[in-house]
């Protein structure tokens, strides 16, 4: 049985009054592209800063290809991290960056990241803060990807690129996957990026892991029923209610069967990826459901 890349219990990180982070359990399985996905203040980069080994919990448990996150040079090199504005040394070439990537990392793939600079034309003579967003973009993926991790961490890195720079950006990255046979944790607010590139879900908001699963599972089993108020009272076990709004005549619910089994209920409808994924940001919110037209808009 394969090693989760990411596995957690009750996993806490707290900032003097402050809760980053609660009471967080996943088990996420090797070969995944993850989409985590929440609001700002969700509570994302903390979760991928502790995988990063870069802070210590509060509480609980967490560990990265089964062991602990930073323990040794071993383990770090396993893992590779692209903060936030996919940050390079603005002074430093980008032939610098690749001298500084070998320097530092003991499993560097040089002849992988000369042949990525010259594919995307960069001039290793170019000082990386002459660079456009999407040329630091890519020179901090084959940074990453070079270092040949089992796990490679994205805190939001497309988020400040323009649609083509992104876009861009996410062919590379499945392609590394292809060839590097890497698992990826990707945080993004864009559920379309998340859907493009993305086969298992996390759905954070009020720093509590919502649901999590591979995405094709958590889709077939969230359906949409609609009937006339007081005939959708009593579901069966393991059917559990994630929404629920109410008119005079009718009653719409979001429900998530957690039986394993085929869902068969007179006019339940499965929905998609970004119907689910606001409904639950409603909800943690304390907020009504979406209705179609408000995750069409």
């Amino acid at each position: 049985m394969n090693t989760p890349v990411l596995s957690t219990n009750a996993l806490t990180k707290r900032y003097g009054r402050h809760t980053a982070l609660a009471e967080a359990t996943l088990d996420i399985p090797a070969g995944r592209i993850v989409g985590l996905v929440g609001p700002n203040g969700a509570g994302k980069s903390t979760l991928l800063a502790l995988a990063a080994g870069l802070i210590r919990p509060t509480s609980g448990r967490i560990e990265v290809l089964g062991r602990t996150p930073a323990a040794d040079a071993a383990q770090l090199a396993d893992v590779g991290f692209v903060a936030q504005d996919t940050p390079v040394y603005a002074g430093l070439t980008v032939g610098d960056h690749l001298k500084l990537g070998e320097h530092l990392n003991p499993t560097w793939d040089a002849a992988f990241a000369d042949g990525r600079v010259r594919q995307l034309g960069l001039d290793l003579g170019r000082k990386a803060g002459r660079l456009s967003g999407g040329q630091k973009a890519q020179l901090a993926l084959t940074i990453a990807a070079a270092k040949r991790p089992k796990l490679l961490i994205f805190d939001e890195p497309v988020a400040a690129l323009d649609p083509l720079a992104r876009r861009a950006f996410l062919q590379n990255l499945m392609e590394f996957v292809a060839e590097l046979d890497v698992s990826v944790i990707l945080s993004s607010h864009l559920i379309g990026d998340v859907e493009r590139v993305c086969d298992h879900l996390v759905v954070l908001a009020e720093s509590r892991v919502q649901v999590a699963g591979d995405i094709d599972d958590l889709t077939a089993a969230h359906h949409r029923l609609v009937g006339p108020r007081g005939t959708l009272d009593a579901l069966p076990d393991g059917v559990q209610v994630i929404a629920a709004d109410h008119t005079d005549r009718q009653t719409t619910l979001i429900v998530h069967n957690t039986t394993g089994r085929p869902f068969e209920h007179p006019g339940a409808d499965t929905i998609g990826l970004e119907d689910m994924v606001l409904t639950y940001l409603h909800r943690a919110e304390g907020l009504t459901a979406p209705t179609l037209e408000e995750t069409r808009a």
